[in-house]
């Protein structure tokens, strides 16, 4: 058995929705969901949640295999493998 309730789901598309059967066959999971409402939008993301959340999982560096910061690559911005760091005469390696 699937513990699907298919005749509930099937009574809600059809009468509470008014779908033909064939759109209510068409439709998927999260169709569905998003049609009867229940995946209707949480709260707005206060300061105070984000900085829970940042708390909860800080960015951390990660390195190459190499040893290098993987984000020092990104801030070099260029292609070419540079890794972004720049040597005394101003060359970037």
């Amino acid at each position: 058995m699937s513990g699907i309730d298919w005749p509930g789901l099937m009574r809600v598309g059809l009468q509470q929705l008014g779908l033909e059967p064939a759109a209510f066959w068409r439709l998927t999971p999260a169709d569905l969901r998003i049609m009867l409402g229940v995946d209707a939008a949480g709260p707005p993301l206060t300061r105070a949640r984000l900085a829970e959340l940042a708390a909860a999982f800080p960015d951390t560096a990660k390195e190459r295999d190499d040893g290098t910061d993987r984000r020092a690559a990104r801030a070099g911005g260029g292609a070419g493998g540079h890794t972004g760091r720049i040597i005394g005469d101003g060359e970037r390696v």
